[in-house]
This record gives structure tokens, sequence and C-alpha cells, in this order.
């Protein structure tokens, strides 16, 4: 572990230069290759079967030369090569815990040297003197105890309270003066609501100052609500079970969240595998470098994202990812873009003049041609300005723009539809 720091950052990872981090990641990868390879039985057939030999992944670019592994391909592997697929690297008897995640997976877990993920903690604002109320269960996801033992890594006191019985946690975020919490905005937000109902001003009856969400997305009118309303300090991070734990993690600037640099991570085009640059949208694909207990290489989220290099004034110095999209199933590629359903309908939905829309991809010649269908509220609009600023904020969001934007009667669309319709044919 880097030596850790008692400032702004966790650890001196976290401020690397460029050039320094572009070093740091080539003798980790080529270190986890090498040792996966020679001690996971399907790391070693995922290489052979390729035709790479360990020495031929050195660099992140390099990756590209391997398959992603996706979820259902790793539960078939465990019913396969039970318990673990064949990515265990270590002796069974020396795994010190095994989580499970739906599927089911089972995850074995080493637990030494675990203190780089408390860093998406210590970003949100934990230190000593801080009691938090972490509401994530405490069986079979890993997401309880890691989550546990990174707040004590910052010094602060964690409750392993665990899920529902809102009221406790009420009583108990009252009682102990409880400054923090760990778990989902929405939940917060219940028991915020109940405390309320309970004849509480939650503000001036309880001392949480600081919240820490994953799971589920913070919606931009939530995370006001909660730091306007309540004085509640925000903060989100993106965890994927399977490989470990956390992957990206908001700082003070709310503004992205920074890669993990315990893992490589890539934005690729899920149907070939082929690495993307910034500000283009894929599949965000990872491989741990700091657990050689699970051999487990480019593992594929199924979740799409994009991410900046853009400098982040906290200076913490790695990418950001800037956003999670949607799923890598409801995307469709256009004109080389990929656009995502969720993505999409985010933009429709802020035009508060359409009722109803549809998006159709089709081909004409050898280019992708997009339309948008829409219905309208009120037809009595200025509907020259509202395709201009639909097809601007679209283009913003989703890198594409449309061909043509049709206006439709009423009811032309079906009550059940395809947000995106793709109609391309090639012959």
């Amino acid at each position: 572990m880097p030596e850790t720091k008692r400032g702004d950052f966790f650890d001196d990872l976290e401020t690397m230069p460029s050039e320094k981090r572009e070093r740091y990641f080539k003798q980790k990868l080529a270190e986890t290759i090498d040792y996966a390879y020679h001690n996971a039985p399907s790391t070693k057939e995922i290489l052979d079967r390729a035709g790479v030999s360990p020495s031929q992944i050195r660099t992140i670019k390099d990756l590209e030369r391997l398959p992603i592994t996706r979820k259902t391909e790793l539960i078939e592997l465990q019913k396969s090569k039970p318990p673990y697929g064949g990515f265990l690297t270590i002796p069974a008897e020396d795994v010190d815990r095994i989580f499970l995640s739906p599927g089911p997976i089972y995850e074995p877990l080493h637990i030494e040297n675990i203190k780089w993920f408390a860093k998406t903690f210590f970003a949100a604002g934990f230190r000593k003197g801080d009691i938090v109320i972490n509401s994530f269960t405490y069986h079979m996801s890993p997401a309880g105890v890691l989550f546990h033992e990174a707040i004590r890594d910052c010094g602060a006191t964690p409750i392993a309270m665990g899920v529902g019985n809102t009221e406790v946690q009420i009583q108990t975020m009252h009682d102990l003066k409880v400054t923090g919490f760990v778990g989902t905005p929405s939940f917060l937000m219940t028991a915020i609501k109940r405390a309320e109902e309970m004849g509480h001003d939650f503000r001036r009856d309880f001392a949480v100052r600081k919240a820490w969400f994953t799971g589920e997305m913070l919606a931009p009118s939530l995370r006001k609500s909660l730091e306007e309303d309540y004085g509640i300090s925000t903060a989100q991070a993106y965890a994927v079970t399977e490989p470990g734990g956390c992957l990206a993690y908001e700082c003070s600037q709310k503004s992205g969240m920074h890669f993990m640099d315990e893992y490589i991570i890539e934005i690729v085009d899920p149907e070939t595998g082929k690495q993307l640059g910034p500000g283009e949208t894929g599949e965000i694909v990872v491989t741990p470098i700091h657990n050689k207990t699970w051999g487990l290489i480019r593992f594929g989220t199924g979740d799409m994202s994009y991410y900046t290099t853009d400098p982040c004034p906290c200076g913490r110095t790695s990418n950001r990812l800037v956003a999670i999209v949607g799923r890598a199933g409801d995307a469709i590629k256009v004109r080389g873009m990929f656009v995502v359903t969720k993505q999409a309908e985010a933009v429709f939905s802020s035009f508060d003049q359409i009722s109803t829309f549809q998006i159709v991809v089709g081909r004409k010649g050898q280019r992708d041609e997009m339309t948008f269908k829409i219905e309208l509220k009120d037809e009595a609009i200025d509907k020259s300005q509202l395709t201009n600023d639909l097809n601007q904020k679209f283009q913003e969001v989703c890198r594409v723009k449309a061909d043509k934007i049709e206006f439709v009667a009423k009811g032309t669309i079906p009550e059940e539809h395809k947000t995106i319709l793709d109609e391309r044919t090639w012959e």
C-alpha cells in the first residue's frame, strides 16, 4: 500500500502525474497477468485461446487482444468449474471470506491490504469523530463488510445497521448523534420523511451532515433536496461486486467519479471490445490489479458510460466517469456512436412540450438515418424552436444528431412501443 496521508487525499495514488500513473499501470498489469496466467486455470485458457502470451499484455491498449468475460459466462464457468470458475489463484483454504452476488456468483476475498477502499469515503469527508450508519447488508454481498472496514480506515466509527427497520435507524441516528450515512439515496430520504412524520425537524434534531451513496443513481432533484433542505453533503460512487468493489467515486467537486487506481478501467465498444476515447459512450470493462486472489481479467459490467480526462480542481489526477447512462443491451450504435435508451429518455423528458416520442433508426444508402417521431401536448407551439433545442441537447448528450424530426398526430405512436426502433437491414 502506498504511503497514506491524512490531508486532502487518502493516498499518493490519487495525485500521481500522468507519466507516473502510466508506469504504475504497466507494472501492476504485467504482474497481474503473469500471476493470473500461472495460477488461475481459466485465465490461462482465455489467453491461450486468444493466442496471446502474458508477455504481450503490458499496456492498457494490449488488453484489446483479450475477450471480455461477462456475468453470464462467469456464472456458467462457476457451474462447470466449481466453485470459482477457475479464477481462484490461491489455495481454497487461504480464502479469508466468500461473498455471493446474484447468479449465484461466489466471490473469494483475501482481506489483507484493502485500505485503498477507504479513499471513496475519505473523499466524501468521513473522518475520525464521525459516527456512520452503514445501511448495506452484512450477509452474502461484500458491500456491508467492505464498507464497514473502509469507514474504520477513515478513522470514523461505523454502525452495522444493515437494511430495513426504518424507525430503529431513525432512533439510532438521533440517540447516537450520527453524522454520516452510507446506503442508497432513496432509503435516506425515506428515513428523513418518516422522521418528519414522527414530529421531528430533521435538520434541527439530527446531526447527519454527510452521505455516501451507491446501488442506485442519485437524481439531481434528490441531491438538491438533501443538500439544500437538510444540509447533507452528498457523494456517490460506482461499485460492482464481481470484480471486488468500488470502481469510481466522487470528490467534493461532484463533476464525475474518479477512477480507482486499483483497477484498470476501459470504456469499450461492447460489440468489438475496442477501447473508446474521452466522451465516447461505451461499456465499462474492468480488470482488478490489486487482488491476486481473483484472476478475473476484462470483466464486462454491462453498464454504459463515458469518461473525461479534464483536470479536476480537487487535485486528483485520474480520469473520471461522467455518468452511468444505461445498460449495454439497451444501446444501439448510430453512425459509430452508441445511443442508450435511458440517456435518450432523459433528453426528451426535459422538454415539457413533448407528450410521446420514438426514435427510429433506418438505413439510407450506406448511411444510418435517425428520425425522431414526436407527439406534442399542444400543437400551438414553436416547432422550429423545439426542433433546434431538442437536436442541440440530444447531440450534446448522445453525441449524434437526428436527421429528421417528425411531429405526428396524437395516437400515431403505439401505446406499447420501443423507445428506439431499429429498422435497419444490411443486404
